[in-house]
């Protein structure tokens, strides 16, 4: 392993608007494909840019045997609920007028005589302790510091209850919930699959299924690690049986895929945490691969963080099992330590993920490939279709 590329002044003067391209919005998937699998699959040499259009299920004939194919096995929770307000807690203090008269006057939410009781629409984006969470909470002008939310279930009963304790930017709050017996289970009873906010329809039944990989395992994602949504126990075969190794680690997807770049130039650019962990075997695997200069194939960005951010860690050294936290931002000029090619799926315009997709082949050949995609009428986004760079 070697270290890091610095990068010249034209990369670190790249803008956020540099990273645009026109999608016509009927490309933006708003369905899984009728059976898992079925995706198509753009094919793209890293070193040429040449593109070549393909179906998914060719992937095992372009892995080689002995390649390391590295998972995300990270579960989508149904993070998404829904609640109304209950009451507050005790009375407003001198500090709580102030914060809400501040609100009132910069426009972040009505003033508190004049809020309804309407429904609140909470996320669920990471656990920060015992019975707290961080969430995205809509209409967040509404909530404020001291409601208790009270979410019931389809029969009408309070499933769940939490205080809201403390408030940030752009609809955050931190939720203290009321003890239950089993929270993740209180979730799967009440709770939606947090489909993307482009995916313009409520969730379904199938959602519960097709918005996991075959392989997830630990639960702790609020959106998809979608690259392995392709992926079925008979492809997986395939790549056993052609000699590539599989590695599973785990990155749970956060807030980051939510939250806009509200920044001009991508040297500005800073990301929510997300939690990771890495196993012995995995670490092994990976070390190994790595020192046999075999590829190591990243299945999605989330894989693909993961593994630079634990590379720096090691500075040069193997990896270890550990767990912990990565905010790693990945964008041209970024010199990747392991990662040898990657499958992704298409993503959002000016978003990190594209981004760091265009750090690993190229932002021209990127932009050119994903025009291609638009003229080919590749499906886009999380149930769309993917591509392999290597």
């Amino acid at each position: 392993m070697t270290g890091p590329l610095e990068k010249d002044e034209a990369e670190t003067a790249l803008r956020v608007a540099d990273f645009d391209f026109d999608l016509p919005a009927e490309l933006i998937a708003q369905e899984p494909p009728a059976e898992r699998g079925q995706s198509r699959m753009l094919a793209m040499s890293r070193e040429t840019g040449a593109l070549r259009d393909a179906q998914f299920a060719d992937l095992p004939a372009l892995l080689h045997p002995g390649d390391l194919l590295v998972l995300n096995e990270s579960r989508v929770i149904p993070a998404r609920l829904f609640a109304h307000r209950k009451k507050r807690m005790g009375a407003p203090s001198i500090q709580r007028f102030f914060e809400d008269k501040t609100a009132e006057w910069a426009g972040e939410h009505e003033a508190t005589s004049r809020q309804p009781a309407g429904k609140i629409e909470v996320l669920l984006t990471e656990p920060a302790g015992e019975n707290l969470w961080r969430t995205l909470v809509k209409p967040g002008r509404k909530v404020a510091i001291g409601e208790i939310l009270a979410f019931p279930s389809t029969t009408g009963e309070i499933a769940l209850e939490a205080e809201v304790i403390e408030r940030g930017g752009f609809g955050e709050r931190l939720l203290l919930f009321k003890p239950v017996d089993d929270f993740f289970a209180t979730l799967d009873r009440i709770g939606h699959i947090p489909l993307p906010p482009y995916i313009r329809r409520d969730d379904a039944a199938a959602d519960r299924e097709r918005y996991q990989t075959v392989f997830s395992r630990e639960r702790g994602s609020v959106a998809a690690p979608t690259a392995g949504l392709h992926f079925t126990p008979q492809i997986l075969d395939e790549l056993a049986a052609r000699g590539v190794e599989l590695a599973r680690i785990t990155l749970h997807v956060g807030l980051g895929t939510f939250a806009p770049l509200r920044v001009e130039r991508i040297d500005e650019v800073r990301l929510h945490h997300e939690r990771y962990s890495l196993s012995a075997s995995a670490a092994d695997a990976i070390n190994r691969a790595a020192s046999e200069h075999r590829r190591i194939v990243a299945v999605g960005t989330t894989v693909v963080r993961a593994l630079e951010h634990c590379a720096q860690l090691a500075l040069g050294c193997p990896l270890q099992e550990h767990s912990g936290e990565t905010e790693i931002f990945i964008s041209p000029g970024f010199q990747f330590r392991l990662v040898d090619a990657l499958l992704t799926n298409f993503h959002l315009p000016q978003s990190s993920l594209l981004m760091l997709v265009s750090a690993f082949a190229g932002r021209e050949n990127v932009l050119v490939a994903y025009a291609h995609a638009v003229r080919e009428k590749y499906r886009f986004f999380s149930y769309g279709d993917c591509m392999f760079l290597s």
